[in-house]
């Protein structure tokens, strides 16, 4: 297995979205849901499985958790280190605006144990004792393993019995690399005036000009894909690539049943952004209120 995985060329601009986008859906959206289904408090212990530069890991632990957190790439770890023990400075946390009810401090300047980081890819955790984790969470990364599998069992043997699982992915039922995308429909408007007006504009609205719809060319075939982090770098050896893999929503339920587990929560999450003024800002922000972004499954070991 190669030592590093595809995002640690991608480092500096991982960080800076994560740490400098006050925007971002991670900020905006997966934050304050993670908080509020994983439920971080003083003496659960939790395995922020690719973790990344430690965004979430540091947020769990400032919550009152005991956090482990692992990737297989030593830049990004390397980056998770440097930042300071979340208990010294609120500022040493990742910019979010926390609200009372998803950040609570444990006490003054102290909010929280040290966060451990180790690299270690995500089939194989190898630091880890067995049913040594009350919750394991794997954010925005299973899309990015190959070894869904190994990568399950691995997270079921590491939990207690009765431990949560707790997973975020892109949602791949709209959310298909290289295989979906937005579209407009003139012809849909002249539909819905003829056949169910009245219908529509009960439920949705007034009827737009163009009709935005989610585009799917596949859906129900694993992929692999070469995403390109870098479109504008028009120089071969400055471009940047990272991995994604698709697979239907049966995959993961068969994958996560095989492992032990049961799924007890399903959430889909939606954009929080708005379009800028324009003729059709009101339509594109009624699809990001219809089409998700995120999948959320929360599990248990059985």
């Amino acid at each position: 297995m190669k030592p590093n995985t595809s995002w640690g060329g991608v480092v500096e601009w991982y960080n800076d979205l994560l740490e400098q986008d006050s925007n971002s859906f991670q900020k905006n959206v997966l934050m304050p849901n993670l908080i509020r289904i994983v439920g971080p408090k003083t003496g659960m212990n939790l395995l922020d499985v690719a973790c990344g530069q430690g965004y979430f890991s540091r947020a769990f632990a400032a919550n009152g958790a005991t956090v482990i957190g692992c990737d297989i790439s030593q830049e990004l770890i390397g980056k998770a280190r440097g930042f300071k023990d979340p208990r010294d400075e609120d500022k040493s946390m990742p910019s979010v605006d926390f609200s009372k009810k998803d950040f609570q401090k444990s006490g003054a300047g102290k909010v929280g144990p040290v966060v451990t980081y180790n690299v270690s890819p995500a089939d194989r955790l190898s630091f880890a004792t067995d049913s040594s984790f009350d919750v394991v969470t794997i954010v925005l990364a299973l899309q990015n393993i190959e070894n869904l599998a190994g990568t399950l069992t691995e997270s079921a043997r590491v939990l207690k019995n009765g431990g949560r699982l707790v997973i975020v992915v892109n949602h791949p039922a709209f959310r298909i690399p290289q295989r979906s995308d937005w579209g407009w429909d003139e012809i849909k408007k002249r539909k819905v005036e003829i056949a169910g007006k009245k219908e529509w504009e009960k439920i949705v609205g007034p009827i737009p000009e163009q009709v935005m719809y989610r585009r799917l060319d596949g859906y129900m075939s694993d992929s692999r894909v070469e995403i390109d982090m870098t479109p504008g770098e028009k120089i071969t050896a400055k471009k940047k690539f990272t991995i994604s893999f698709h697979r239907p929503l049966q995959s993961y339920f068969k994958a996560l049943s095989k492992a032990g587990f049961a799924v007890t929560r399903l959430e889909e999450w939606v954009s929080h952004k708005n379009s800028q003024t324009g003729p059709r800002a009101t339509e594109e922000d009624r699809m990001r209120k219809e089409i998700p972004m995120f999948l959320c499954l929360e599990t248990v070991k059985l």
